[in-house]
């Protein structure tokens, strides 16, 4: 439906055909096949345009893995993308609901203090806040859907090593050596994008001096479906939800203590994890394998080039602390996906200069902000500053305490209120 804050960034409606048939293979290219490439796969087939997916990965490693720990919580846009573009189906038995997202300060062997945020699922109206899904099981019905696609191909397990835009497309050679062609490149790549590289795209970012320990954790008590997030001193413990009695921890440590503790023996690990876990979830246990990762923010300086964009980690590489990573990324999948189906409809070359540029008008501002807001976050509650803990909890108090104010928090991280544009239509369970 057309309105005014759509027109501002796609113009007038017109009726103009689509574009004949061109020289290139195919549409659209996406370099990388983990998730947002497939994501965004999905939704141009279903808006009728010919994609190939390339990964350097081999297609089935993940989605038959034994459960690793890795899991991601879905926003409610997110899901919806997913219903949208017919994946969720396949997910939502796997699913865990969320059913509320608590927040406190916490210092290991003292427990949680008290709550200074309860986001609970009945104040917005819209179902579980989120869901948890893990990587196997989300990747799986990825695969599943683009096998089904006649307009998807699939190339897995053979990277890109070299790309030459043109003015009527972009050539791609992959590493076995043969060349494709497309009308446009995505890089869905990853913080290290070699698409984005190869462009000449630069970017901005540090470290933390943080590492994240993430591992399943097996729990004598049910949780209820809530997430909890302690605010240590030396970084944020996520506690997430899985189904039955599990849950993922995205535990971070400044990097010195993770590397001890990354070493020691699951017996080790959990000696030291049972102090900032706590009790309330009963005895705990390890109940997949443990790995780690350095904790950083990265963000590309464009999010466009000639006949190439980027979406996801390869735009912009964020803090865990608030779960949006994957979020993010879909929300770049929504826009990208839209911002092309009109190109198309009104007759547009999809690869020109202008179309691309309404997408990187739409998402730069929404993800930059976040992710230097989850920057801010990082840093203000990542120390022990007595100062700072009692200027903080008054201040997420003060969020808890006003039912408008902790509302609009709670839309914002469903992914229901954008910074910037419309609300893309996949995130509103449309078709692009």
């Amino acid at each position: 439906m057309d309105n005014p804050a759509r027109r501002a960034i796609f113009g007038p409606m017109t009726d103009a055909p689509p574009p004949a048939a061109a020289a290139p293979s195919c549409d659209v290219l996406i370099a990388g096949g983990g998730l947002n490439g497939p994501a965004l796969a999905l939704a141009l087939a279903q808006a009728g345009l010919t994609v190939t997916v390339v990964d350097a990965q081999p297609a089935r490693a993940r989605a038959e893995a034994a459960f690793d720990g890795r899991a991601y919580a879905l926003a409610i846009a997110s899901k919806r993308l997913l219903s949208a573009i017919g994946v969720w189906p396949a997910l939502a038995a796997d699913a865990q609901p969320m059913t509320a997202v608590r927040a406190s300060d916490g210092r290991a062997g003292e427990g949680a203090a008290p709550f200074f945020l309860d986001f609970r699922s009945a104040e917005i109206e819209e179902g579980p806040v989120g869901f948890m899904v893990e990587d196997r099981h989300l990747y799986a019905a990825f695969l599943s859907a683009m096998e089904a696609s006649p307009a998807i191909t699939h190339i897995p397990g053979t990277p890109v090593v070299a790309q030459a835009p043109a003015p009527a497309g972009i050539a791609v050679t992959l590493s076995d050596g043969r060349t494709l062609t497309a009308r446009l490149l995505i890089g869905a790549d990853g913080r290290g994008s070699a698409t984005a590289s190869r462009a000449g795209i630069r970017r901005t970012g540090w470290g933390y001096g943080q590492t994240a320990l993430v591992a399943a954790i097996a729990h004598e008590r049910p949780h209820g479906g809530v997430a909890q997030q302690f605010f240590m001193p030396s970084g944020p413990l996520a506690i997430l939800p899985l189904t039955g009695n599990r849950s993922s921890i995205v535990w971070s440590e400044r990097d010195a203590t993770a590397a001890d503790i990354a070493q020691l023996d699951d017996a080790g690990f959990l000696a030291v994890l049972r102090p900032r876990f706590g009790d309330h979830l009963g005895a705990i246990s390890l109940c997949g394998p443990r790995f780690s990762y350095p904790l950083g923010l990265t963000l590309a300086d464009r999010y466009v080039a000639p006949r190439l964009a980027l979406v996801g980690d390869a735009a912009h590489g964020v803090h865990p602390i608030a779960g949006q990573g994957l979020n993010l990324g879909l929300r770049d999948v929504a826009a990208l996906a839209e911002v092309l189906a009109e190109a198309r409809r009104r007759g547009e070359d999809i690869g020109a200069a202008d179309v691309l540029d309404r997408y990187q008008q739409w998402r730069r501002f929404d993800s930059t902000t976040l992710a230097l807001g989850m920057d801010a976050v990082n840093r203000l509650f990542s120390n022990d500053n007595p100062i700072l803990r009692a200027g903080r909890d008054l201040g997420m108090g003060l969020v808890q305490a006003v039912p408008a104010l902790r509302r609009g928090f709670m839309r914002q991280a469903a992914g229901l209120s954008p910074l910037a544009g419309p609300l893309p239509r996949l995130l509103q369970g449309l078709p692009a």
